[in-house]
C-alpha cells in the first residue's frame, strides 16, 4: 500500500509542477489544445505513461480540453508519490498545451 502525502508535502511538490492544483484529495490540471485531434493524441500518449507506471488517472475530455485528476486508490484515494511522479512524466511530454 502506498503512503499518502501530507497537504504540506503535496503543496511543496506542486511548486515544481506548473498549473497543477490540489483539491478534494487529488492533484489536477487542465490542458487546452488547438483541436480535438491534439487532445486525443495527448490522451493516447498519456496512456503509455500511465500503463508503464501501472497508475491510471481520471481523464475528462471535451473537444480540445483534457482534465487530469490523480490520486492513488490503494492509499484510500489520497495523493502519493505515484501521483507526483506521473504528473512529472506528463509534464515532460506535454508538447502542445
Amino acid at each position: 500500500m502506498a503512503d499518502a502525502l501530507s497537504a504540506d508535502q503535496i503543496q511543496n511538490e506542486l511548486k515544481t509542477l506548473d498549473g497543477w492544483s490540489f483539491a478534494d484529495n487529488k492533484i489536477k490540471k487542465k490542458f487546452c489544445f488547438r483541436h480535438y485531434r491534439e487532445a486525443m493524441s495527448f490522451i493516447v500518449r498519456l496512456s503509455y505513461e500511465a500503463e508503464m507506471a501501472n497508475h491510471h488517472p481520471e481523464l475528462f475530455n471535451v473537444y480540445n480540453t483534457v482534465i487530469i485528476q490523480l490520486s492513488t486508490h490503494d492509499a484510500g484515494g489520497k495523493v502519493t508519490k505515484k501521483d507526483i511522479d506521473l504528473a512529472r512524466a506528463i509534464e515532460k511530454f506535454n508538447w502542445i498545451s
